[in-house]
């Protein structure tokens, strides 16, 4: 645990943006207004798959109130054949994923829009688009877009030299997997589905633009990341990126989901076609058609191990949705699926497909779910085979340091085995199950985490207080937990610490809020700024008393003469050394820039018991425990609620969750009423095991905490469901009739109720 001399580090202080979110007092994007601003609307597809022949936006034009209508012609042009590389996206795609170019790729693609001066003229004006479509056959799911019939959705794209809507593959691969095989006493081979699932964001896609006569141009929205903002906005509408600046408001929820953009260029050509400040405001039915779930998919795992339950060989191949537009992200799926064990022949591939849907976006450790929920599944099954308790299944073969794991990196120290032990040793796990139908689950997974770039700057203000600028959009407690950091590193109170996050125009660039990246890089950077600081703050204190800088230590918050000059001099606060700064030098404050590395991978292992009802088919949550190697719980409680959160999702994801597509390839349940998120009344109290192994990398041992807690929730809660029901469901989502078809289909079953 926490070392317990700190003052800061490992306490639950105040959140610093909590009264604001509860009162109200919080700026999120759909809040911001301009004098002038005029609103916009989106015209949408209603064919899953068409050819676009003709837009005729004249009649729209002409409507009194209409200021300006915008199209795929007014994006910068990508041709298809040649790469525009933005981090992991491409602008070729982001560009057709905003506004249809050639073709609609799915129900509710953009295709046009329209600024007015209020929302029901510009929905009105929509209305008076005229399309001339060619409509074509379509493909939802991924079985039908990799039949030997399927409609294809690009003409460019090829796979084994022939026209395919499979978009890109990835493999990995260690030891030798047929002679694994050929070792196994026991082998399984198990075939899964999932469903997209969404993020499931309160706060939908909101953003106001403003681009002034000379180009310079202003954005207020909320992201999972401003500089991305910026940089997709430059990209497609041609703006120079030292033209725009991102403001970030705060941030109702993105999970991934907001790690790229829907509305910002559109606003911004509308903007200035107009030279009216534009805002835009998505209805929930509008996120749930057109902005990204995670993929769904199709996944084969087959695992074989010794009698003694040492795993020797595992193979897993993971089809995934990209929906329409390519970039699934098989990279977790393939990856993190196999990466707790020590495995010495494995075999990993990845499939990325696409299909008439909404193109996925990232979801919390994406694609870690998917590869989870086959392996595990398959983990569990054998277990029952050998005869052995599936935690000590796991932990037999559990990846340690010093493990070569398929995905690349030879593990240093890691707490996955402790992340097991925890579980075996819990009062959870050793409380028997006493209800009829009731049983147990476990499961554990994985995610890469992440560094990259970020910037901080900490500035000491007049009245002796600091301010921390770092350039990441707060989601999980960001702010906060810098606030301890710092507060530690310099010995004073936790209150004396703002922290603010900066827009592209104040601090230097820092990559977006997502894979468990933010507080690993930011703490890095802030602790480089605050050691600068701590430096000129001894420096001041040196000129003062006339002596070196060496001989002046910085404890407990003020400057301290050493040695011989210790009984010459009083100590001095910082509150002193700020007063006097102008005498000494100047104002104080330093700044750090760095691309960060050392972001070690973190794992979890879940413990879930669930109820099911056989009559009904509902499945319950009775108990749900995660245990977690945090690395080190900066802000206990933010751990905490990211670890609950994504439990939570998990549960959803296994229980409920999935798009549900008519005859017509329409989303039919585009709203929360329908499309069912757990709710309060759903869920137990979620429990949390935290444990600490500090990444030996980190100045104070973080390790990312946001993304591993969904990754084994599904496998957990089907695992428990095979327990209470002894029956193996190997597609997702366990929902009562689902649960229903699989109990009327065993007839032992039956015959038990």
């Amino acid at each position: 645990m926490n070392d317990q001399s700190n003052k800061w580090i490992g306490k639950r202080t105040v959140r610093p943006d909590g009264a604001d979110k509860v009162t109200g007092r919080a700026a999120y994007a759909a809040d911001a207004t301009m004098p002038g601003m005029i609103w916009a609307k989106v015209l949408r597809s209603p064919h899953p798959h068409a050819t676009i022949k003709s837009i005729d936006t004249s009649k729209a034009e002409a409507l009194p109130g209409v200021k300006a209508v915008a199209t795929a012609a007014d994006f910068v042009d990508f041709p298809v054949d040649t790469p525009v590389p933005l981090g992991i996206q491409d602008m070729r795609w982001m560009s057709r994923n905003m506004l249809a170019k050639e073709k609609v790729l799915f129900h509710g693609h953009p295709i046009a829009a329209v600024a007015a001066i209020n929302e029901e003229i510009a929905a009105e004006a929509c209305a008076l688009i005229e399309v001339e479509y060619d409509v074509l056959p379509f493909a939802i799911e991924i079985d039908d877009a990799i039949a030997k019939d399927a409609p294809i959705l690009h003409d460019f794209m090829k796979f084994d030299g022939k026209p395919s809507n499979i978009a890109g593959t990835l493999e990995h691969t260690l030891g030798d997997v047929d002679a694994g095989f050929a070792e196994a006493d026991v082998v399984i081979e198990r075939s899964f589905t999932t469903k997209p699932v969404h993020q499931g964001y309160i706060e939908t896609h909101a953003c106001v633009v403003s681009v002034a006569p000379d180009n310079r141009t202003t954005i207020w929205s909320s992201s999972q990341g401003q500089f991305m903002v910026r940089a997709m906005t430059a990209y497609l509408t041609g703006i120079p990126q030292s033209n725009i600046k991102a403001i970030p408001a705060e941030i109702g929820g993105g999970f991934g989901g907001k790690t790229i953009v829907y509305l910002e260029p559109v606003a911004t050509i509308l903007s200035k076609k107009s030279g009216r400040p534009v805002k835009m405001v998505m209805t929930r039915e509008e996120v749930m058609r057109a902005t990204g779930p995670t993929s769904g998919s199709k996944s084969t795992v087959k695992i074989g191990a010794k009698k003694d339950g040492t795993i020797v060989a595992g193979q897993g191949t993971f089809y995934l949705q990209a929906g329409c537009l390519p970039g699934s992200p098989i990279r977790g799926a393939a990856g993190c699926a196999f990466a707790p064990y020590d495995i010495k022949n494995v075999h990993s591939f990845g499939y990325d497909v696409v299909s008439n849907r909404s193109k996925v976006a990232a979801y919390r450790a994406p694609g870690a779910p998917i590869g989870a929920f086959a392996v595990e599944s398959v983990l569990d099954e054998l277990a029952v085979e050998l005869g052995m308790d599936p935690l000590k299944l796991r932990l037999k073969n559990a990846a340690k340091e010093g493990t070569k794991a398929a995905h690349g990196p030879t593990y240093p120290r890691i707490g996955y085995a402790e992340t097991v032990e925890a579980a075996l040793k819990s009062e959870h796990y050793n409380t028997p199950l006493t209800g009829k139908f009731q049983g147990r689950g476990v499961a554990s997974g994985y995610w890469f985490n992440a560094g990259g770039e970020s910037s901080a700057q900490v500035n000491i203000t007049e009245d002796g207080n600091v301010v921390v600028t770092t350039g990441h959009p707060d989601i999980g407690g960001s702010r906060a937990s810098i606030a301890n950091i710092t507060a530690e590193l310099l010995g004073i109170n936790y209150d004396q610490v703002s922290v603010q996050i900066g827009d592209t125009a104040s601090i230097g660039y820092s990559n977006l809020t997502g894979g468990s990246r933010v507080l690993f890089a930011s703490a890095m950077v802030v602790t480089e700024s605050t050691e600068q600081v701590i430096e000129q703050l001894k420096g001041r204190a040196a000129k003062i008393w006339g002596i070196d800088p060496s001989q002046v230590v910085w404890e407990g918050g003020e400057a301290r003469p050493m040695g011989e000059h210790s009984a010459n001099f009083p100590s001095m606060s910082l509150e002193e050394l700020a007063a006097k700064a102008n005498a000494t030098g100047g104002p104080i404050g330093a700044g750090s820039q760095s691309n960060t590395v050392g972001a070690e991978g973190g794992f979890a292992t879940h413990v879930c018991d669930v109820e099911v009802d056989v009559d009904l088919g509902i499945v319950r949550v009775l108990r749900y425990t995660c245990f977690q190697d945090v690395g080190r719980a900066i802000h206990p409680s933010y751990v905490e609620g990211q670890l609950q959160g994504g439990v939570a999702q998990g549960i959803g994801w296994a229980l409920n969750e999935e798009y549900i597509y008519n005859k017509k390839g329409q989303v039919d349940n585009p709203g929360f009423l329908d499309y069912r998120m757990p709710v309060c009344s759903d869920l137990p109290m979620l429990d949390c095991g935290i444990i600490e192994i500090p990444n030996p990398k980190h100045p104070q041992g973080v390790r990312g905490v946001g993304e591993v807690p969904l990754v084994p929730g599904p496998a957990a809660v089907r695992n428990a469901v095979h327990d209470a029901l002894g029956i193996w469901i190997d597609d997702l989502p366990l929902s009562p009739p689902n649960v229903l078809a699989a109990i009327d289909a065993n007839s032992s079953l039956q015959a038990a109720e």
